[in-house]
C-alpha cells in the first residue's frame, strides 16, 4: 500500500452506549455553526433545534446512516455534511472502518468491501467508474474498460520488470495496471497506473460520506507502481515506472497532494545513492533502481529501494524524506537492512501507536514473524514469532497488514476463499528476563498451537476472491 501500502492509526475509539461526552464538549457543540439545510426547511427531529438533532444524528452508529439518509431530504442533507463528521471527531465518537481492495476470482474485476467493527458488518463500495484514456490523461463516465481493471495486480511486477529488460511491449497487452491507494481527509485515493501503453496521470478519490467516486487533481507526472503515504496531512508519492520508447523509465521523482488547497507539488527527487556507488557504468545501466515501499513513521517518510535486473532482487537500502528540511537523506543502517521484505520487495508494514511492524514471510525453513522496529538500537525485533499464514508463493495475494483500532490485524485469504480479519494484542519485543505467557522466542518450551493463540479473528466473509490487493482504514 505502502503503502501503502501503510496508513496512520486514530485515537479516537467508538462510542459506546451510556458514554456521553462531558459538559465543555456539548457547550462547544451548541456553539458550531449549523449548515443551512434553507430557509423553508422542516425539522431535522420535530420539536428540537436543528444543534440538538444534529448531535443526536452524530452519535448515531455509522452503519445505520445508509437508511437513515432515506428518511428526508434534510437527514439525507445532514448525514451527509462534513458538518456531521466533525462534530463525531469533536464528540469521541468517530469509528475505524477498515476498507479491502479485492479482485474478484470469476471476471478479475475489482470489488471494494467495507468492515464495520462496531456492529460486525460489511458494505460493498460502489464500484469505480468506468474511465477513458488519453495518453496518460483519464476521464470518467464514458463507457469502455472499468476502473475496476486499473489495478491488475495479478500481473507480479517481476513479469513488468522482465518486459522491461526484455524491451518487449508488454503493457500494450495490458489495458490497466500498477496503481497505488492512499488516503487522506476521511477519503480513499486511487493514483495512476497503466491505461494500455501509458503511464497515467490520473486520480480518484472515494467519499465515504457521500458514498461516492469523483476525478480529483491529477499528478504531475504520470507513473505506475508508485508508493504513496500520508504525512502532516498530505498525500506523497514517490518513485514508480514510465514507458519510453525503450520500455519501463524508474523514476526518482516525487510529488505531495495538500486536500486544503486541491493541488499538487513537486518534492526534490529521491537520491537512489547506491545507484551512485556501483563499481562500473555497465552495472549501473543493468541494475534499475526502484523504490519498493513507503511508510510515515515519527514525523518522516521511510522509502526501501530495491535494484532490479531480470531475474535478480536485491535490497539496497533506502532513504527518508524530512518535511522540515525538504531533503532526502540514508535511511539507518539496521532499519534498511533488517527491513522485512514482501514478494519483489514491496514491504508489508503498518504503524500502531506510533511503533512501526512488518511482517517478515515464512520461508521454507522458518516461520513468518511480525517484527517492530527499534530505534534506539537501530535494529528489528521479533514482537510475535508465529503468525498464522503460509508462504507468500502459495497465493498471488494470500494477506495483508493494518493498524486498526490501535491493534495490529492480519488480512488472510484461506483457500476456500474465505477472508479473514485477524487480531492480535502481543505486539512489544518479548523480554528473556520477564517473558510473556505465550511467546515462544524467548520460551521454547512454548508450542506453536499456544501462540496462534495470540491471534483472534475478529471477522470473516465468504468471496470469490483470486487475491487481496490493499486495505486501507478510514475514521470519521
Amino acid at each position: 500500500m505502502g503503502a501503502f501500502l501503510s496508513s496512520p492509526t486514530s485515537k479516537n475509539q467508538p462510542w459506546e452506549h451510556g458514554d456521553a461526552p462531558g459538559p465543555e464538549s456539548s457547550k462547544k457543540l451548541r456553539l458550531s455553526p449549523i449548515p443551512p439545510w434553507g430557509h423553508d426547511h422542516p425539522r431535522l427531529i420535530p420539536g428540537l433545534p436543528d444543534e440538538i438533532s444534529l448531535q443526536i444524528l452524530a452519535r448515531m452508529p455509522r452503519i445505520g446512516y445508509l437508511k437513515a439518509k432515506m428518511v428526508s431530504r434534510s437527514w439525507k442533507a445532514a448525514i451527509t455534511s462534513a458538518e456531521l463528521y466533525r462534530l463525531r471527531k469533536e464528540l469521541g465518537v468517530a469509528e475505524e472502518w477498515l476498507y479491502i481492495l479485492m479482485k474478484t476470482a470469476d471476471d478479475q474485476k475489482l470489488v471494494w468491501h467495507a468492515f464495520d467493527p462496531v456492529s460486525n458488518q460489511w458494505q460493498r463500495l460502489p464500484l469505480m467508474p468506468e474511465i477513458s484514456h488519453r495518453r496518460g490523461d483519464c476521464r470518467g463516465g464514458v463507457s469502455g474498460l472499468g476502473l475496476g481493471d486499473l489495478v491488475s495486480a495479478g500481473i507480479r511486477i517481476s513479469n513488468v520488470i522482465r518486459g522491461w529488460f526484455a524491451h518487449k511491449a508488454l503493457l500494450d497487452s495490458i489495458p490497466f495496471c500498477g496503481c497505488t491507494i492512499g488516503t487522506i481527509d476521511g477519503c480513499i485515493y486511487v493514483l495512476g497506473g497503466f491505461s494500455r501503453a501509458f503511464a497515467m496521470k490520473c486520480v480518484w478519490r472515494y467519499d465515504p460520506l457521500v458514498n461516492s467516486w469523483e476525478e480529483v487533481s491529477p499528478m504531475s507526472t504520470g507513473r505506475a507502481f508508485c508508493k504513496t503515504s500520508l504525512l502532516n496531512n498530505k498525500l506523497y508519492v514517490v518513485g514508480g515506472v514510465s514507458k519510453g520508447k525503450d520500455g519501463l523509465t524508474p523514476l526518482q521523482s516525487a510529488e505531495v497532494f495538500d486536500p486544503a488547497t486541491g493541488a499538487w507539488a513537486e518534492v526534490p527527487d529521491m537520491t537512489f545513492s547506491k545507484v551512485q556507488a556501483l563499481p562500473t557504468a555497465f552495472l549501473a545501466e543493468l541494475l534499475k533502481p526502484i523504490a519498493t515501499g513507503m511508510t510515515s513513521y515519527k514525523g518522516k517518510l521511510y522509502v526501501p529501494q530495491s535494484l532490479y535486473s531480470w531475474p535478480f532482487f536485491v535490497d539496497v537500502g533506502g532513504e527518508t524524506f524530512d518535511p522540515e528540511t525538504n531533503s532526502w537523506a540514508e535511511m539507518p543502517v539496521g532499519m534498511s537492512e533488517g527491513w522485512p521484505a514482501r514478494q519483489a520487495g514491496t514491504k508489508l508494514s503498518a504503524v500502531v501507536d506510533g511503533d512501526l511492524y512488518a511482517l517478515e514471510p515464512s520461508t521454507s525453513s522458518d516461520s513468518g514473524k511480525i517484527k517492530v522496529y527499534d530505534p534506539q538500537e537501530d535494529t528489528w525485533k521479533v514482537a510475535v514469532s508465529q503468525v498464522p499464514v503460509g508462504g507468500f508463493s502459495e497465493s498471488e495475494g494470500p494477506y495483508l497488514i493494518a493498524g486498526f483500532v490501535g491493534k495490529l490485524h492480519l488480512i488472510i485469504r484461506d483457500v476456500d476463499n474465505t477472508i479473514n480479519i485477524m487480531q492480535t494484542d502481543l505486539l512489544k519485543p518479548m523480554d528473556s528476563a520477564a517473558p510473556l505467557a505465550g511467546a515462544t522466542c524467548q520460551s521454547p518450551e512454548v508450542s506453536f498451537e499456544q501462540e496462534i493463540d495470540v491471534w483472534k479473528a475478529i471477522a470473516s466473509k465468504n468471496i470469490a476472491v483470486a487475491e487481496l490487493i490493499s486495505c486501507q482504514v478510514l475514521s470519521i
